[in-house]
């Protein structure tokens, strides 16, 4: 289907770099799963992992799995055959949002786990002002996290091709299209239109609150590794 509706002029050569390209991802993920279980699996017999640390190894490696089986029913949703539909043939956008969404819980996870074991916490006075601190580091992962959702469904749709001008789209701060769809909510998960300009306001969004969270940082007195990581952290956010 594929292959009529879209690449009917597809040479060897070309399709040979698609599917090495798709089999290198699929091995890529298959090594990560064996990186995660064969020595959680070595650990676990030598008896190295407390009770808390195993359970946390069971859940890591349940997302590895998890992982890989919404990768296949993502791209179970571009293999399908859709009647009503006259558009080239993609994955589905809310599967793509899912599986880059599960990806970021992994890694996020491992590396929290990991850097919990390799650094030691910090005894830190429970102060209002740390307290603040914490509640906005945690406000503005979630702002990143709902900002990363938003450029799976941006690449799931070819969003980004709608409109290639900044900071306006087109000729307007507001595009005419915007809630173009029928009902108002679907504009927000399936309108290219919307979805580009909900995907400029929260990376907006995003830096803004990086930036707001590295200042308030710079007024209370932090550990060192803190303050790397604050600065770290808005370096990144600029550069992205």
């Amino acid at each position: 289907t594929v292959f009529n509706s879209l690449n009917h002029d597809m040479t060897l050569t070309e399709f040979k770099f698609i599917w090495y390209m798709e089999y290198s991802h699929r091995m890529w993920g298959r090594v990560v799963g064996l990186a995660y279980i064969l020595p959680a699996a070595y650990f676990w017999k030598k008896g190295w992992l407390s009770r808390p640390m195993k359970g946390c190894v069971l859940a890591l490696c349940g997302l590895v799995c998890f992982q890989g089986l919404l990768g296949w029913y993502m791209v179970k949703s571009g293999l399908e055959e859709k009647p009503d539909s006259y558009d080239i043939p993609r994955v589905s956008q809310y599967r793509l949002a899912a599986h880059l969404g599960s990806a970021l819980v992994l890694y996020s996870a491992s590396l929290w786990t990991g850097l919990t074991l390799l650094l030691p916490r910090h005894k830190l006075p429970e102060t209002h002002q740390l307290l603040r601190l914490r509640q906005y580091a945690h406000g503005t992962t979630a702002l990143i996290f709902l900002t990363a959702l938003s450029g799976a469904f941006v690449a799931g749709l070819d969003a980004g091709l709608v409109y290639n001008s900044f900071p306006k789209m087109g000729e307007r701060w507001i595009p005419d299209d915007l809630f173009a769809f029928s009902p108002m909510l679907r504009n927000i998960f399936e309108n290219p239109t919307t979805v580009q300009f909900d995907h400029r306001i929260l990376g907006i969004a995003s830096v803004t609150a990086v930036t707001a969270l590295y200042l308030f940082s710079r007024k209370i007195p932090l550990p060192r590794r803190t303050r790397m990581a604050m600065t770290s952290l808005l370096a990144v956010a600029c550069m992205q």
